[in-house]
């Protein structure tokens, strides 16, 4: 059974770091019990819209490993981990 650091590593192939946005918003949003905390998220949004421009590659990276753990704790990793295979070379941002 991968875990979310095996798949971490998978996603980094190819100097990529995180899915584009309109990709890793999907991806969030398979995020089961998602939930409204103070004035964020948990589990905390991707780094999307303006975040995007003001975070690094190594924030967004860490981003999504929160959400890959935040799949496994909740059941979900194996359909987080699908949709992530299903995803296409210019899905992906790469580093810069």
């Amino acid at each position: 059974m991968k875990t979310p650091d095996d798949i971490l590593v998978e996603c980094s192939v190819k100097r990529r770091v995180c899915p584009q946005p309109q990709q890793w918003n999907k991806l969030w949003e398979l995020l089961p019990d998602r939930r409204r905390q103070g004035e964020g998220w948990e589990p905390p949004l991707p780094l999307i819209l303006a975040a995007w421009h003001h975070t690094s590659d190594a924030e967004k990276r860490e981003r999504l490993r929160v959400h890959l753990r935040w799949a496994a704790a909740h059941g979900a990793l194996d359909k987080v981990a699908n949709f992530i295979s299903s995803l296409k070379p210019e899905d992906w941002h790469t580093e810069r």
